[in-house]
């Protein structure tokens, strides 16, 4: 698909999961993210290389640096060219289900991620994260690909 808007349910709570390579020369390695889709309202949750201070930063750990459905950069801070992205997976419902605490838990973990503030190649990183958050929701029944180093860091 690819238009991943028309997934979008302004009635529903959804969590998606997207992978891309990472920046060249790491490209062989993949970088998750995590879309959320409160009835409407949409980020995109993700922990990156760089440590910017930004409005809506946590150390590593960013809401919204890239458009939700957009890879990110080729080359670093090179955001003209962007790697294309995978689809990996989603969760939905309503105020009670999995999705719905799912966004309270990832829009939590700028305060609860233990590593916001570290990040190394072989993890903790994007993929540290991601796993983090897969395992508190082994309901999302989505497996990070094989590449994606770091997502066994403990």
């Amino acid at each position: 698909m690819k238009n991943y808007n028309k997934l979008i349910n302004p009635k529903k709570y959804q969590v998606f999961l997207f992978v891309c390579p990472g920046n060249i020369p790491f490209n062989f390695a993949s970088h998750p993210w995590f879309v959320l889709n409160k009835k409407g309202n949409i980020s995109r949750w993700e922990v990156l290389f760089r440590k910017k201070i930004r409005k809506e930063s946590w150390g590593h750990l960013y809401k919204n640096f890239f458009p939700p459905f957009r890879g990110i950069e080729i080359f670093p801070f090179l955001q003209k060219y962007s790697w294309k992205r995978k689809f990996l997976g989603y969760i939905e419902g309503d105020k009670n289900s999995s999705a719905y605490k799912a966004i309270k838990f990832i829009e939590k973990t700028k305060d609860k991620y233990p590593y916001n503030h570290k990040y190394f190649l072989t993890g903790p990183n994007s993929n540290t994260y991601a796993q983090w958050v897969l395992d508190n929701f082994p309901e999302f029944r989505v497996k990070l690909p094989c590449n994606s180093f770091g997502k066994n860091y403990k």
